[in-house]
């Protein structure tokens, strides 16, 4: 399975991403699920991706093929992140349609979603999630965050404290604690995690991290998110037994 976040906010992007592809009692396998293009100077884009593995990375290897060779479309032609997206929503259209095909399976499930975030030239960043059957929608005020994978464990902290005038540094601890719940909630999502922080028009990469199992700011994290859990879960009201109503028995 996968976790991805996208968190585009006022001052930049946050992208993280687990790396399990598999979880077997006795197979657990990683693969990396963030890809950055390398693009002309007036861009940046960078792909998280979930689902069917064979069709993520054929709809990557058709990306950077349409790149190289100059093709009509391809990311340094497109002029917008919307274009960019529909762009995608092609490509990863009809490699499904291949795989689908060529399988001659019923059961077999080639679909395969896409977190695209960047910016191009003068637009503002942003991040567009491309679903299975090509079409996409991007972040909103309300909500500044796009999910792909198993979103809903690590969904409620990021409804709760991410906000689109939140900090840069808060929103990247805010995603990484959606994703170190998710890992500790599901075995199929787990480490490396990387995150990627994209600062408003600075077009640059930079500010990437992986952290492993073990990673001492992770377990730092980790811990002092519990911590406060259970403080505040101590600290909270008590019933009021005033209240105890009769309750209903069923004839």
């Amino acid at each position: 399975m996968t976790y991805c976040i996208a968190a585009s906010i006022d001052e930049g992007l946050i992208l993280v991403s687990d790396s399990r592809t598999n979880a077997g009692i006795d197979n657990v396998s990683t693969h990396g699920k963030m890809h950055a293009f390398d693009t002309i100077s007036d861009r940046k884009i960078v792909l998280l991706c979930a689902g069917n593995l064979a069709t993520t990375q054929a709809v990557l290897e058709q990306l950077h093929r349409d790149k190289i060779k100059n093709a009509p479309v391809n990311f340094n032609t497109v002029e917008s992140l919307f274009e960019a997206a529909e762009y995608l929503g092609h490509v990863s259209v009809e490699k499904q349609r291949q795989h689908s095909n060529s399988q001659g399976q019923s059961a077999f499930n080639a679909s395969a979603s896409f977190i695209l975030a960047g910016q191009i030239g003068s637009d503002p960043h942003g991040a567009y999630m491309v679903y299975a059957e090509g079409n996409t929608i991007t972040s909103s005020a309300n909500t500044p965050f796009l999910q792909i994978g198993e979103s809903k464990y690590g969904k409620p902290i990021l409804d709760r404290f991410l906000k689109l005038n939140s900090s840069i540094d808060e929103a990247a601890r805010c995603c990484l604690v959606s994703m170190d719940s998710t890992i500790r909630s599901n075995a199929s999502v787990g480490a490396p995690v990387e995150m990627l922080i994209y600062r408003k028009n600075s077009f640059s990469l930079k500010e990437y991290y992986c952290f492993d199992d073990d990673d001492d700011y992770m377990l730092q994290l980790r811990r002092s998110w519990e911590t406060k859990l259970r403080e505040a879960m101590a600290a909270l009201p008590s019933l009021n037994k005033e209240t105890i109503k009769p309750m209903r028995i069923d004839l």
